[in-house]
């Protein structure tokens, strides 16, 4: 499993140093399953953004070498990312730039709290939300400053 893993990532990486440039990705360089994956698109092909044809193509490398169970669980969260109003998939879209901004150190700071939260009880989760949601912002805000001065601090384990 992890050989293909790293097999994957490796067609990945090479399949867009292959087909991108400033141009874009030219149809003709698509691999036969990514362009039944997006034929859909092939009449407008030359018409998207360089890096949309990057970003397609990509997602189409992914979606061929998924497995059936890998491929309904990306559909489902393809739904429900559907589901969303247009303002909250913007707010998702510029909490995830403001991510990509942080440094790596803090990027894994956050995705381990994240791995910690999932792994709370149900229960406890709920709760937290919901206490979270009773804050005024600006409860929201000294909570985060507290948290903030907290990571700045040196502690006992440093």
């Amino acid at each position: 499993m992890r050989i293909r893993a790293i097999v994957t990532l490796a067609a990945l990486l090479l399949a867009g140093l292959a087909t991108a440039d400033d141009n874009g990705v030219a149809w003709n360089s698509l691999a036969p399953e990514q362009q039944k994956v997006l034929a859909r698109f092939q009449g407008d092909w030359n018409t998207l953004t360089p890096e949309r044809q990057e970003r397609l193509a990509l997602g189409a490398d992914r979606w061929v070498h998924m497995d059936a169970e890998q491929r309904s669980a990306a559909q489902q969260r393809f739904r429900q990312w559907r589901k969303l109003s247009d303002d909250r998939r913007e707010l998702i879209r510029e909490r995830y730039e403001l991510y990509k901004s942080l440094s790596p150190e803090e990027q894994k700071r956050i995705r381990e709290n994240f791995q910690r939260f999932r792994e709370l009880r149900q229960e406890r989760r709920e709760m937290l939300r919901e206490r979270f949601r009773d804050m005024t912002p600006e409860q929201r805000q000294r909570l985060r400053d507290r948290l903030s001065d907290r990571r700045a601090r040196p502690t006992d384990r440093d």
